[in-house]
């Protein structure tokens, strides 16, 4: 038995499956199915693209590693992007500024600790480093003069690691104890991620590299912020603190529903 088929039923075969073409033969009853399934493979297809083309949810973290709370809270950030989807936008701040701005009073409790809350804190810090995995001891230098290591979080991102020489900053002052004011110390931490200290000494001396930690600082304030670690979920959501990631994830994953 042989078959024949007109120009214009040929050229329809040539996009179609093997499947599509038995249908197209066995006739009407043949050629409803095929209806049917030409719609749901397009509803398929058109599901699938909408999937490809939806954008993470941006989290914006702002961040300076003379803190032991976003030593806490850096932590479990990238973990907590990766489960909800996220993507993070770093943002290095100097803190010292945002309490200079707007947090004053810092310095005070600082100077003349309440006793009571003093021996809470040290516990507080502690039962929170053994959650996180993490160690975190006293530092013979606190506070810290962060500006330096900052600037250098900022040329660090500019080559693609900065969560990498972030978290080597927050263990070697947090953990190992090291001044991270000093040349020399951060010349280490560069060498064991990767980043060539000449270069990144060279550069943290730069008006870019200065103005865009300072922007960062002067935007975090101007949004609400008031310490570190300061984050954004959807430009206007924000929150504050290491005790805050539950609702910041909670925040992204509603953002993706």
């Amino acid at each position: 038995m042989s078959w024949c088929f007109a120009p214009s039923a040929l050229s329809r075969f040539d996009t179609d499956t093997p499947e599509m073409l038995v249908l197209y033969v066995l006739g009407t009853a043949g050629r409803a199915l095929r209806r049917r399934l030409s719609r749901a493979t397009l509803g398929s297809t058109r599901t699938s693209r909408k999937d490809r083309a939806l954008p993470k949810p941006v989290l914006e973290f702002f961040f300076d590693c003379s803190s032991p709370w976003t030593y806490l809270a850096f932590s479990r950030i990238e973990a907590l992007a990766e489960r909800a989807g996220a993507v993070i936008d770093w943002r290095p701040v100097l803190v010292g500024g945002i309490f200079n701005a707007v947090n004053d009073t810092v310095y005070e409790q600082r100077a003349n600790p309440n006793p009571v809350k003093a021996r809470y804190y040290v516990k507080d810090i502690q039962d929170w480093a053994r959650y996180c995995g993490i160690v975190i001891g006293q530092p013979p230098v606190f506070p810290v003069r962060a500006v330096d290591a900052m600037r250098a979080a900022i040329v660090a991102s500019d080559e693609g690691k900065l969560p990498a020489f972030a978290r080597a900053t927050f263990r070697t002052y947090w953990s190992e104890l090291k001044d991270i004011s000093q040349p020399d110390v951060l010349a280490a931490i560069c060498a064991e991620v990767g980043l060539d200290w000449n270069m990144v000494s060279r550069r943290i001396k730069e008006e870019d590299v200065k103005k865009r930690l300072r922007d960062n600082t002067e935007e975090v304030i101007a949004r609400g912020g008031f310490g570190s670690p300061t984050m954004f979920v959807g430009k206007t959501d924000m929150y504050f603190g290491n005790d805050r990631l539950p609702l910041v994830e909670a925040a992204l994953k509603a953002l993706v529903k």
